[in-house]
């Protein structure tokens, strides 16, 4: 039982309450755990819900990253990634490259993780080929490939809807798409951000369209930029409220959030109060306790470090990610993280915590020697009835 006096005396008596019946927090709420002056005490409500949730049993997958080009229309002022067609440093991978580098990697994939540039000028049938190509290469795996985003580019260049993109590169293998692109929803950041982005619209509804078709997304949240804190809690209710729509009709939702610490190297962003370690934490732990309807929260070593996505679990987060192997995006951004795990090495990450190692896929299925754990029913995850 957590130390009610405690958050009492801290002005969270009201939500530690809710947070042990299960019962959604308000935006005025979150305002209160962001202006909280303890921050262990945020975090140790996020890890009551972990617990509750979770148990000790944390997260990972076997996974390869591939990013199949960095040449992209969009110019987003936050990217370091990014190249325009024709620029030094630009590059695009081959069907038959992308083959090879995922049937290279340290172990077979259960998750394989592609995303990329919006290129002016690959089309449709290529990402058909990709996928179908990867999924004859690895049959097991599954494949959690391009972002709203990219979707959106997609139906762009080939004048149709997105419904029908996510519907032709579903026939082509199709499991699951990332959560990248949200960035920030609110307009006038994302406008100074990312102007050239599908809106925060788009973003949701693609979801909501996948969501219909059977498919599982992820989703994320950008922070430590030119947002306000009103601006992340309005990006998790947006989150939130899409997921719920997407539960009453009977689609699949969200699976995963991933906040995203922003890298603040390589752009034309300048931050002029850079995050620090306990913002990250308190965004982590904060997002564990506005997201009720989301059943995962990852701690993404490769944007937080290692040391620091240890530490997230404590504060909110379930799951590592993986093995990753190779990762471009958030490097260039200026990331220190290393490229790649072994599975060994984020065992031991978990173990040398306490807590429980479970391997997963991409749904969070317990996979291998931890299938005997009983996953979440993530499409008719309900907190509410839980609690």
């Amino acid at each position: 039982m957590p130390d009610l006096k405690r958050f009492e005396t801290l002005g969270l008596g009201g939500i530690a309450h809710k947070v042990q019946t299960g019962e959604r927090l308000s935006l005025d709420e979150g305002r209160a755990l962001f202006a909280c002056p303890d921050p262990t005490a945020v975090g140790a409500l996020a890890h009551l819900r972990r617990t509750a949730l979770h148990g000790s049993r944390t997260f990972y997958v076997v996974n390869r990253h591939i990013n199949y080009t960095n040449v992209c229309v969009n110019g987003c002022a936050f990217c370091a990634y990014q190249r325009s067609k024709g620029e030094a440093g630009g590059f695009e991978m081959s069907v038959a490259e992308a083959v090879e580098r995922l049937l290279a990697a340290p172990l077979p994939p259960r998750e394989v993780h592609i995303v990329g540039g919006c290129h002016p000028d690959l089309r449709l049938s290529f990402f058909v080929d990709l996928l179908s190509s990867v999924q004859k290469a690895l049959p097991e795996a599954t494949l959690k490939c391009f972002t709203a985003v990219e979707i959106a580019h997609f139906a762009h260049l080939e004048g149709i809807s997105t419904t029908q993109v996510l519907q032709t590169l579903k026939a082509a293998g199709l499991a699951m798409l990332p959560g990248g692109g949200a960035e920030i929803f609110a307009p006038e950041v994302r406008r100074r951000i990312c102007p050239r982005k599908s809106t925060a619209e788009e973003w949701l509804r693609i979801h909501g369209e996948a969501h219909e078709l059977g498919l599982a997304t992820n989703c994320t949240m950008l922070f430590g930029h030119l947002e306000s804190i009103d601006d992340r809690l309005d990006h998790l209710d947006r989150l939130r409220r899409q997921q719920d729509q997407s539960l009453q009709k009977g689609g699949n939702g969200f699976t995963c959030f991933i906040p995203l610490p922003f890298q603040t190297e390589n752009n034309a962003i300048k931050v002029e109060r850079p995050l620090t370690g306990l913002d990250e934490l308190r965004t982590i732990a904060v997002s564990r306790l506005m997201l009720d309807n989301i059943p995962h929260l990852k701690a993404y070593w490769v944007m937080l470090t290692v040391k620091q996505a240890q530490v997230a679990l404590f504060f909110g987060a379930d799951d590592l990610d993986g093995t990753v192997v190779e990762e471009k995006i958030g490097h260039m951004a200026g990331a220190t993280s290393e490229q790649g795990l072994t599975k060994a090495q984020l065992q031991d990450m978990i173990r040398g915590l306490g807590l429980t190692p479970i391997e997963r896929d991409a749904r969070f299925n317990p996979v291998g020697g931890d299938a005997r754990f009983n996953p979440i029913d993530n499409a008719r995850y309900n907190p509410m009835q839980e609690a």
